[in-house]
């Protein structure tokens, strides 16, 4: 694998970006990794390697570069859930959406990445920035996954539930069974409006696993869980990128 971290210019500064990708075999086709709340680690980067590993280009950009935050400590530590908190609701899909567009530019100009169709995939908080993206750059994101998204349904015009009836790509929703930030109420509200769509989006329903549960680190992680929504992922990266 090579690895680099890079800071990447933005219209509102510049992201500090982890990509990784084969040795050999390239140009490999992109994924742009969207974080979750909790802030870039090496969890993250461990998963971004993973993806690697299976054939592809990964772009993991640090979204809370605009707060001049890169890494967050443990939320153990006190009032750490909730300065993440406050970075999380800090962001918008629009500010995202620019990041994505000089993510993207980047990726053109880099050797390593194939020129043509792309992935996007996000956790948490980011499940809505990776539909957006697939909504927002139709001829470049070919296919997206929300993994636990939260925000699936709002009444924003930009709500996932929404912006991916509009979508050309293929997106996959892996929603966990107990979530208190994306509640099985929601799940089922995302599922009905997607009901015309069924061709190119799924919503899928982990079976007895919480929040967080792809995150290794984490006290939810279900590595049964954890180890299908990999198989998915892959699928449909495979189908959609090659």
């Amino acid at each position: 694998m090579i690895e680099r971290q890079i800071d990447i210019a933005t219209p509102d500064g510049a992201t500090t970006t982890f990509i990784c990708h084969p040795e050999r075999g390239g140009p490999h086709p992109p994924i742009l990794f969207y974080m979750d709340a909790p802030a870039i680690r090496e969890e993250l980067r461990d998963m971004a390697r993973r993806l690697g590993t299976a054939g592809y280009y990964v772009a993991l950009p640090n979204l809370y570069y605009r707060a001049g935050v890169m890494e967050l400590g443990p939320l153990t530590e006190p009032g750490m859930r909730e300065r993440m908190m406050g970075l999380m609701n800090a962001l918008t899909i629009a500010m995202v959406m620019s990041d994505t567009r000089a993510l993207i530019d980047f990726i053109d100009a880099d050797p390593a990445a194939r020129a043509g169709p792309m992935g996007a995939v996000g956790y948490c908080m980011s499940g809505q920035f990776a539909v957006n993206a697939a909504a927002k750059f139709p001829d470049r994101i070919a296919a997206a996954a929300s993994m636990y998204g939260t925000f699936l349904v709002t009444d924003r015009a930009d709500s996932p539930h929404l912006v991916a009836q509009k979508a050309k790509a293929e997106i996959y929703f892996g929603c966990a069974e107990i979530d208190r930030w994306a509640p099985l109420e929601m799940v089922e509200e995302l599922a009905q409006s997607l009901r015309g769509c069924d061709d190119r989006t799924e919503v899928e329903i982990y079976p007895k696993v919480e929040h967080g549960f792809a995150f290794p680190q984490r006290a939810a992680y279900d590595k049964a869980s954890a180890e299908r929504h990999w198989e998915r992922l892959l699928a449909l990266y495979r189908r959609r990128l090659g």
